[in-house]
């Protein structure tokens, strides 16, 4: 064979290798809660199907992050979380924090404020989850600050949602919403009648609008999602009344489903097209909204498909859809079920092995995986027939305090923040 040949083929077979190599283990982003979508479902694929009784490979865990319940943002090789008290810190601060995604080791921390030390000490501690975008990280934390810092740690502006837009919380456990970017915009949610969502630049924080919500409780904890109905952008979310979508380019008021008060709502919703759906807990429920495009250019009203379902109510784990099915924890009672979108039957209901208490959730490649406030967590396989749990393991560290942490899995790997402890996995193998 010509030596030119030779070294043809070689290249080739190189260049196959790498390719092959970085399909296996895809670098992926997850920018914001619940992922780049807010689906809380990972694209990643060729997961293991079981595990042992320790749970899949501890790749690293790092300590350092304080209390906390904020779950993970991961973009361009870099963690980011918040946590509060931590060792070394001044007393109960508040604390943006970054690490190395492939070490765990701690780039640098970000003073936010005050920790959240209201109501009982379970109740205490961060909450919110950090949202990317390029170069710039933006948090908010429990009492209203909302930070804009670059990715190297160092604050760039701040606004607070309570004291610039006299916003109103529906509940009394402070903000913890994530924030959305879209495009040059930054949408959050103060909350009340005066300004019940707001749309700001991104790079300053200047308003560009304000939406106004009559009789409005408060903000909830749900983080926005985009929608496009008939050529409209339209954003939806949850606050303490329920249900609104509001339009992207001027902030109007596009429609409201009310509810009634209950104790809080948490649950970030689904949408798919032009479908919306929303849960709160406390037995309250859950609902299935259409959107629909009016015949007067950028106005959308809503059909109701069913109304609150208290059968699909969820407290704060969150609820995810697989094809035509919605899963998540009945509540706070520990007990998975899955259920027809579109009719809101429940198809089964399913008792863990040893998991307990709510359970927040993330999905990928067949199968769900619930983790329990009592710390464990279960690998159950996404099917509407039973509640199938494949595997379970004991999260290192838990126990101390409730494990409200959601779970995130990018890259083949699976993240769990465990109070002051990261954790990370291979779900490879």
């Amino acid at each position: 064979m010509p030596y030119r040949t030779t070294q043809c083929i070689a290249l080739l077979l190189t260049i196959a290798v790498a390719q092959n190599s970085t399909a296996a283990t895809p670098e992926k982003d997850w920018p914001t809660f619940r992922g780049p979508s807010r689906t809380a479902v990972s694209s990643d694929q060729d997961l293991l199907e079981k595990w042992s009784e320790d749970g899949p490979k501890l790749l690293w865990e790092t300590d350092g992050l304080g209390r906390g319940y904020s779950s993970l943002a991961i973009a361009d090789g870099k963690i980011y979380t918040m946590g509060d008290s931590i060792d070394g810190g001044d007393g109960t601060d508040e604390y943006l924090l970054s690490f190395d995604q492939k070490t765990g080791e701690q780039l640098w921390k970000l003073k936010t404020g005050p920790g959240w030390m209201n109501g009982n000490e379970a109740w205490q501690s961060s909450r919110s989850t950090p949202t990317v975008d390029g170069d710039r990280v933006y948090v908010l934390t429990a009492h209203g600050k909302l930070i804009c810092a670059n990715i190297e740690g160092e604050e760039i502006w701040s606004k607070n949602l309570k004291e610039d837009f006299q916003g109103k919380k529906a509940d009394g456990w402070g903000y913890s919403e994530s924030v959305l970017i879209d495009g040059e915009k930054l949408v959050v949610t103060p909350g009340g009648t005066k300004n019940t969502m707001v749309a700001l630049e991104k790079m300053t924080g200047e308003t560009i609008w304000t939406t106004i919500r009559d009789n409005d409780r408060g903000a909830g904890h749900a983080s926005t999602l985009i929608t496009n109905i008939g050529g409209t952008k339209v954003y939806v979310t949850t606050t303490g009344s329920g249900a609104m979508g509001v339009r992207a380019r001027d902030g109007k008021l596009l429609w409201s489903y009310e509810i009634d008060k209950t104790t809080a709502v948490i649950p970030t919703p689904i949408v798919r097209n032009d479908l919306v759906f929303f849960a709160a807990g406390y037995k309250r429920g859950g609902a299935l909204l259409k959107q629909v495009p009016s015949q007067a250019e950028g106005e959308v009203t809503i059909e109701e498909i069913y109304p609150i379902n208290p059968d699909l109510a969820n407290k704060h784990g969150g609820i995810l859809l697989i094809g035509d099915h919605l899963y998540g924890d009945s509540d706070d009672k520990g007990i998975p079920f899955c259920a027809d979108l579109m009719t809101g039957k429940v198809l089964w209901k399913g008792r863990s092995q040893k998991g307990r208490k709510s359970a927040s959730i993330v999905a990928a490649d067949g199968h769900v995986y619930f983790r329990f406030s009592n710390g464990f967590l279960a690998l159950v396989e996404a099917t509407p027939e039973e509640y199938n749990e494949v595997s379970i393991f004991e999260v290192p560290g838990s126990g101390e305090r409730p494990s409200w942490s959601h779970p995130v899995i990018t890259g083949g790997k699976l993240y769990l923040r465990e109070g002051s402890k990261l954790l990370c996995y291979d779900l490879q193998g």
